[in-house]
């Protein structure tokens, strides 16, 4: 049985960066990034816990092993990841005003897809954070055409189109309060 929870050990960061290894665009087949979808940006276990340390992120677990993940990714994490600076820049523009929080990334593992984690892991998270912040704010490689329907089905809204070093983005966010 899946159960839901934040992040509290080493070891679990360890098995969320064993899953991103494995589920890395550059490290699939373009058939598997079609019918599974991907991940793009791979992470340190410097900054996975120093971003845990400030606001855990979500797990679903099988026991006591990482079945998937959704990251959480504070404002004040904008310059860690160079990467991501047009991503922060662009829910500074829109969501003006709001207390947001962004989804790092989301993965789930493959013995476990299709058994609705996926939902079940966004559901623990609006109800772990949205005491605390107005919304949720990600962006999904617009050729990530699973992720993006996903996305779309646990409540997020795409609010806009952008293009960041040659890939298109669609910025995606789920307000909290609608």
């Amino acid at each position: 049985m899946i159960t839901y929870k934040r992040a509290t050990s080493d070891q679990e960061l360890q098995e969320i960066l064993a899953i991103q290894k494995r589920n890395l665009k550059a490290v699939i087949s373009l058939q598997e990034r079609e019918e599974q979808g991907y991940i793009t940006i791979p992470h340190t276990f410097e900054i996975l816990k120093k971003m845990n340390d400030a606001c855990p992120h979500i797990l679903a677990m099988d026991g006591d092993r990482v079945a998937g993940y959704a990251l959480v990714m504070l404002r004040s994490f904008k310059y860690e990841m160079p990467i991501l600076i047009p991503m922060f820049e662009t829910a500074d523009r829109l969501l003006k005003g709001k207390n947001y929080v962004a989804m790092g990334q989301v993965c789930i593992d493959k013995p476990y897809r299709g058994q609705d984690v996926f939902k079940g892991m966004y559901t623990f998270y609006k109800v772990a954070l949205s005491d605390s912040f107005d919304c949720l704010f990600t962006e999904v490689a617009t050729s990530n055409i699973r992720s993006l329907e996903a996305h779309k089905r646990v409540g997020f809204k795409i609010l806009e189109t952008q293009i960041t070093d040659g890939t298109s983005w669609e910025i995606v966010n789920w307000d909290w309060n609608e």
